[in-house]
């Protein structure tokens, strides 16, 4: 059974990492991971800029590298950048010394190609050792979430999973969409109408 959201028992036990924010005003936080990638970042901005919403991307290096206008677009138009390594590493797979540099290298992309130093990360996939945890927890924000998409499980039904995540999101729901080409077209079905609903239900979206 896939869950929407992350158990309240996983939550307490990694209490350095943010799963969610303040919870005594009505906005929600919206995150991007793995961009940016043509066709589908370029969507979600299009879509956020007709709604006057914010949201945080956590980037791939290497993406920025090979989209540089549209990860420079990202950060022209108002919105929140994240680390999220430079190769996209599972950190289970990859020695601490390896995972760091990865990180370090991705941190400097952001710093010199779109001028942003951001005290912000989340791990792909979700996953980190204890040594990389300890490391990057004194550098970083380490941002993980609430309420989980679900975009990149294939024959996934839209409306079913729409009402789904809609009912979980709280105050200070932090929500997890990945803007990649695996998930484009999940995201440009789904994400539409959760913003009908956040705007519904006068949520405002904010950043971390």
């Amino acid at each position: 059974m896939f869950l929407y959201r992350v158990p309240t028992l996983v939550q307490w036990i990694y209490p350095r990492y943010v799963w969610h924010m303040d919870r005594s005003e009505p906005k929600v936080y919206l995150t991007f991971d793995d961009g940016p990638v043509d066709g589908i970042t370029d969507f979600v901005l299009d879509l956020l800029l007709e709604r006057n919403m914010k949201a945080t991307f956590f980037m791939v290096g290497d993406n920025i590298l090979k989209y540089l206008p549209l990860a420079r677009r990202i950060v022209s138009e108002g919105h929140q950048v994240g680390n999220h390594t430079f190769n996209h590493l599972n950190g289970w797979n990859t020695s601490p010394e390896k995972y760091l540099e990865n990180v370090a290298q991705c941190q400097r992309t952001i710093e010199d190609h779109l001028g942003v130093n951001t005290d912000l990360f989340r791990p792909p996939y979700g996953r980190m050792s204890q040594l990389q945890r300890k490391h990057l927890c004194k550098e970083y924000r380490i941002v993980m979430w609430e309420i989980l998409s679900g975009d990149f499980i294939t024959g996934k039904n839209v409306a079913g999973t729409l009402k789904k995540i809609s009912k979980k999101t709280q105050n200070g729901s932090i929500i997890l969409f990945h803007d990649q080409q695996k998930t484009a077209k999940f995201v440009k079905r789904i994400l539409p109408g959760y913003l009908d609903f956040l705007e519904k239900m006068d949520f405002k979206s904010d950043l971390l």
